[in-house]
């Protein structure tokens, strides 16, 4: 079944039921068993300079299929370059005095978030996942996420961005436990109504920054009643999104896809990850402030 969400959507293997499964007819990445001689792509053996007659001379490396430990590591290795990114961040950004914010802490929000969202864009919608754009991706986003919590520290204080990290992995386990024991199955319908109401959100946000250049806004990301609603559905649809996370990397372990996808998989929970967080935060900040 195919996905709707565009992050898998971009992997024939993860959308291929029974691809890559050892003993089975295929490996994964072009939905065909290897043609035999005779067949149109097969070069005559006698062209062929070393090796033993009617054997090909390369043979293309695998690197195994997916795993829950494959999975895991690359997740690890993208959050800790996203929390390494952000202490930097942090640390190196000069300190806020007097309300004063300084103009190098705004540029890394903003550049930071720019970058994040491109290179999400293109994580998402790359057919083969390249783990140098993950990583990349991980940074930019620490960039953000640092300066951006640096802010939310200074205007709001009372541990809003501790309890803020401390709720993201809460509610990832709590997602991970919840989907687990309860047997959870994730059908289209759920998939198409998550992704639209992500995109929704997204097209808002941008929305939201073209009234700013204005000096206008709506108020739908701020810290007001309307605010809060958004933050709490944006929290929603981050556990919503954890849970298609799961499923997916589940089908994919399931079909054996190769390894390599276990960056796509990080991506993705590091996406929802992070979503969660930011609306965490601004929900925090919201409670805090009233």
């Amino acid at each position: 079944m195919q996905s709707n969400n565009p992050v898998f959507r971009r992997s024939e293997e993860f959308n291929r039921p029974g691809a890559n499964t050892y003993g089975n007819q295929t490996y994964a990445g072009n939905g065909a068993a290897y043609p035999g001689y005779g067949q149109a792509g097969q070069s005559d053996p006698s062209t062929w300079g070393t090796g033993t007659p009617g054997t090909p001379t390369h043979t293309p490396a695998s690197t195994g299929p997916m795993t829950i430990d494959s999975v895991v590591q690359k997740t690890g290795i993208t959050l800790g370059i996203v929390i390494v990114s952000a202490l930097a961040t942090w640390v190196m950004t000069p300190d806020i005095e007097n309300g004063a914010i300084s103009g190098g802490l705004i540029s890394a929000v903003m550049i930071g978030s720019l970058a994040a969202f491109a290179l999400s864009m293109v994580n998402s919608f790359k057919k083969v996942i390249s783990p140098a754009l993950v990583m990349a991706f991980a940074v930019a986003e620490g960039i953000a996420l640092g300066g951006l919590s640096k802010l939310f520290d200074v205007q709001f204080g009372d541990g809003v961005v501790s309890g803020a990290v401390i709720g993201t992995f809460a509610a990832f386990a709590g997602t991970l436990a919840a989907y687990k024991v309860f047997n959870i199955k994730v059908g289209a319908k759920f998939k198409m109504m998550v992704m639209a109401a992500v995109f929704g959100m997204i097209g808002l946000s941008l929305m939201e920054l073209v009234l700013s250049m204005f000096n206008a806004s709506i108020g739908l990301f701020g810290f007001g009643t309307l605010g809060m609603l958004t933050a709490i559905a944006g929290l929603v649809l981050g556990v919503f999104m954890l849970v298609m996370d799961f499923d997916f990397v589940e089908q994919g372990i399931a079909n054996g896809i190769p390894e390599r996808e276990s960056w796509r998989a990080a991506f993705a929970m590091t996406v929802s990850l992070v979503w969660i967080y930011t609306n965490l935060l601004r929900l925090l900040a919201i409670f805090s402030d009233n």
